[in-house]
């Protein structure tokens, strides 16, 4: 981080005000960015194969409170950058790989309503790469002297062999004849349909003509699709960011454990074998949902024999080219740093500013190791969180004294809440007495 450089007061309070909350920043992950230098790289690397057309797909496993999550934010918001498309969802008891109730069409739909580009990244863009789709077309048109909508037709043929092709060109036709004619609700149901949300074909027809819909059957496929469909509309790229993946793992039933596991081994295979363009995917999850072997990734016999950990990377040497990326706690120097680059945006990037010394930040971080040990900087977000407080009231009363409010500070060990119901799990698992993957027992997911 340049230490020079000024912050904007929404660009600071977006990070502050998350942080504070307990939660990743939107925006402005790189003012907070700590090591991860070779993880990073190796993720520039997958973003620069998207954008030549390859496909590609990344596990990142860490232990709860390791910075998965801040992690996936920050490769996204490197991705914008280099001018992809980017898609980002936790799953959900609702929200799935694979399902047969309408939880896979409702990701799809957390995907599309949270699509981000360069121009938008907070999300809520897919509308705008449609319209840059349609509007670029209107060049091409005039200088061939033909009309526009023959022009998308010609531009989207190539996705005729893939599932759903004819009707994802239909809609954007559609969406063209709107656009044309100044018809809002064609526009309007054109990207309710490119959203997932029509619920039945019948609605789909009548609005536009189509005889398919996003929905449980293509989660995958439609993925795909938009993935061609963005480079066709001039982006490098589509990736699709997932967390909480231990949701899968928390999943009661075993066949419907399976069915999402085998989605993943899908999605693996076509990036280990070049099935599928522009599209990459950075799946965030603990190490239990990976290597258990009786309900992770490791249950199922496939995945466990591709992602295998390299065993000539042992005693400290590393492979990132493998498709696990496995991300280290913090270490106590991360933590410090961290917190010299919150004090940092804090004070706006004024270093005169600052309202705590190096010295002072040293006791604020002995005062937290005396009071829940090595479990302050490993799982560091209620250590944060009180660190802003602080500066909050040191900012609002600048005559109290900082080591009189260091000691006041109380902090709890955070408890991996993932890891708490799984006995409750087993039960249910075991008195199941229909293995069928509709058998959703919701009551199994305490999140």
């Amino acid at each position: 981080m340049n230490q020079s450089a000024k912050i904007k007061p929404k660009e600071r309070n977006a990070v502050i005000q998350s942080l504070r909350a307990g939660v990743v920043p939107r925006t402005g992950q790189h003012l907070i960015q700590v090591g991860r230098k070779q993880e990073l790289e190796a993720l520039l690397q997958d973003i620069d194969q998207i954008s030549q057309g390859g496909a590609n797909i990344r596990l990142v496993i860490g232990d709860y409170g390791s910075g998965k999550t801040f992690f996936l934010a920050l490769v996204r918001a490197i991705a914008l950058k280099k001018k992809l498309v980017t898609v980002h969802a936790d799953l959900a008891p609702d929200r799935r790989l694979y399902a047969s109730r309408g939880q896979a069409r409702a990701l799809y739909a957390e995907l599309m309503r949270n699509l981000a580009t360069r121009a938008k990244p907070e999300g809520g863009a897919l509308a705008s790469v449609v319209e840059k789709f349609v509007v670029s077309t209107l060049t091409e048109a005039q200088s061939r002297s033909l009309s526009p909508e023959a022009i998308i037709r010609e531009r989207l043929e190539q996705l005729s062999e893939m599932v759903g092709g004819y009707d994802f060109a239909e809609v954007i036709a559609a969406y063209w004849r709107g656009h044309d004619t100044g018809n809002d609700l064609l526009k309007t149901s054109a990207v309710r349909w490119l959203r997932g949300e029509f619920s039945t074909k019948t609605d789909a027809r009548k609005a536009l003509g189509v005889r398919t819909i996003i929905d449980d059957t293509n989660f995958y496929d439609s993925l795909k699709l938009f993935a061609r469909f963005v480079k066709l509309a001039g982006y490098g790229g589509l990736l699709v960011g997932l967390d909480e993946l231990v949701n899968l793992y928390k999943l009661a039933n075993t066949q419907a454990r399976c069915n999402n596991y085998e989605q993943i081994l899908r999605i693996l295979n076509d990036s280990l074998q070049g099935s599928a363009e522009g599209l990459g995917f950075i799946l965030g999850g603990t190490p239990e949902f990976l290597f258990d072997p009786r309900r992770g990734l490791y249950s199922y016999e496939a995945l466990q024999s591709r992602l295998a950990e390299n065993t000539f990377a042992r005693d400290g040497l590393v492979d990132f080219s493998h498709p696990v990326i496995r991300l280290a706690n913090l270490s106590q120097e991360d933590l410090y740093v961290l917190l010299t680059k919150i004090r940092h945006v804090f004070a706006m990037g004024e270093a005169n500013q600052y309202l705590i010394t190096d010295q002072q930040i040293q006791s604020f971080m002995a005062h937290c190791f005396e009071g829940v040990g090595e479990a302050y900087f490993r799982t560091p977000r209620n250590t944060i969180t009180a660190f802003i407080n602080l500066l909050a009231v040191l900012e609002q009363n600048p005559d109290v004294a900082i080591a009189d409010l260091i000691g006041d500070v109380r902090l709890e060990p955070e408890q991996n809440p993932d890891l708490l119901p799984l006995e409750e799990l087993d039960e249910t698992e075991a008195g199941s007495t229909t293995p069928s993957e509709d058998d959703d027992d919701l009551a199994a997911f305490q999140l």
